[in-house]
């Protein structure tokens, strides 16, 4: 019993470690994992995404569509492609743990939203590869102004923490603040001590659990109009359990165009949605 025992040590050395070094997120990943296959274990929800997204969604806002903003994106987007490419990295997809990078649409929004509202302070959850972070950095130093938290658990996996935020790449760093663990652990704090948030931007564990708590924390601290961006909301029932709610919010079911076709996704594109708050 006793050399089965060092055995054991021996090959989980590693998982031990990080255990001990950070008890606290080491069950944050125990509990996302098993709230994962709960919720995957359900039929995904089946939504009609609004085919004229994009135009509703800069009315919205009080632009006129389309936007010299859309011009700039399509300019940047194969610039940050090319540097994901250009680290030896895979690109869209199924491109980091088998997630995805940003797609073109739901990064397009969230440049759309920072460049047209100016906003003073965005908050984003999960960053992976950096490449929605990356444009949003990227808009806010364009128009001079704002600050951009993200926060995201890294994974255990060191090859593949190594690529966290690896589009973002040192840009404009005195416009962003990393904040490494869970949004449980640190996204009431973070608003609470921001006190008010112009856009938010859920990109973390896709669960109606994780997706709602999000949703409800930033709900407090959102400018009177503000914006919530949901990525993936066809692989759980948070943002149906959002629009069930009755509230005078207006949503906007918006449909992704992946670089290439995600086969496991609604129409092998999949969906993101936007969510306006209502002026108190």
């Amino acid at each position: 019993m006793v050399m089965q025992a060092d055995n054991y040590l021996l090959r989980n050395s590693k998982k031990i470690a990080r255990i001990v070094k950070d008890p606290v997120a080491a069950w944050a990943r125990f509990y996302d994992r098993m709230d994962y296959r709960i919720e995957y274990a359900r039929p995904p929800c089946t939504y009609h995404p609004d085919r004229d997204w994009e135009r509703h969604l800069h009315e919205r806002i009080g632009v006129d569509f389309p936007c010299d903003a859309v011009a700039e994106f399509h300019e940047l987007w194969p610039r940050i492609a090319a540097l994901v490419a250009a680290k030896g990295y895979q690109f869209g997809p199924e491109s980091y743990l088998g997630w995805n990078d940003g797609d073109p649409e739901l990064v397009r929004a969230a440049w759309c939203l920072v460049r047209h509202l100016r906003p003073t302070n965005v908050v984003e959850t999960g960053v992976g590869h950096g490449v929605t972070t990356r444009f949003i950095l990227e808009a806010l130093e364009r128009n001079g102004h704002g600050k951009l938290w993200s926060i995201d658990l890294p994974p255990s996996n060191e090859a593949a923490a190594a690529q966290v935020a690896i589009a973002v790449d040192g840009f404009a760093p005195e416009r962003w603040q990393l904040l490494r663990g869970t949004s449980r652990r640190y996204l009431p704090g973070l608003l609470a001590t921001l006190d008010e948030i112009d856009l938010f931007i859920h990109d973390s564990l896709h669960t109606r659990r994780n997706v709602c708590f999000e949703v409800e924390q930033a709900k407090r601290h959102l400018t009177p109009g503000g914006f919530i961006v949901i990525d993936d909301i066809d692989t759980n029932w948070g943002f149906h359990a959002l629009s069930e709610a009755g509230s005078a919010d207006r949503l906007i079911v918006c449909q992704s165009e992946p670089v290439h076709p995600d086969h496991r996704r609604f129409d092998d594109r999949g969906l993101f949605g936007v969510i306006q708050t209502s002026s108190r």
